[in-house]
């Protein structure tokens, strides 16, 4: 198993918003034990010279091998965060993205490896199931409480 620590320096991300019958979907964040701890949308880092929109659009193709049209204006979020003891600091552009017509329809989980090489899984998620005691919570902290706030 891979574990992963957050850069030490402010990253910019794009990440992408794509529902499902009313669910998200998100990639499932683990533990350094592989155990579940919580999920946050696909996306990843801004590179130097690219736009935000054409970020989304890269890290969905290399994640999922899928083209993504972005929807609208980003919504953008600052997070401070801990994992496994480490301190991650991001500025993340929040966009809604629409799959091609049929593509994973019928798939549940959807696995693919990460650009730090290890192995993740992305499923549909309620937003109700998320953030309580015993299930997983979504990230980045204020994600959900954005969404329910506009509707889903």
């Amino acid at each position: 198993m891979t574990t992963w620590r957050p850069d030490s320096a402010i990253r910019v991300k794009a990440i992408g918003l794509h529902w499902r019958d009313g669910r998200l979907l998100a990639a499932e964040v683990l533990d350094d034990n592989g155990r579940l701890k919580g999920v946050r949308p696909l996306g990843g880092s801004v590179e130097f010279g690219e736009t935000l929109k054409d970020a989304v659009i890269r890290e969905f193709e290399e994640e999922l091998g899928v083209c993504v049209a972005p929807l609208g204006s980003p919504h953008f979020f600052e997070n401070i965060y801990l994992h496994e003891g480490a301190t991650g600091h991001e500025i993340l552009a929040v966009f809604d993205v629409c799959f091609p017509r049929g593509k994973f329809e019928d798939c549940e989980r959807i696995d693919f490896k990460e650009a730090h090489g290890g192995t993740c899984a992305a499923r549909w998620f309620d937003l109700d199931e998320l953030d309580l005691d015993g299930r997983p919570d979504l990230y980045p902290v204020g994600l959900k409480a954005y969404l329910q706030s506009r509707g889903g």
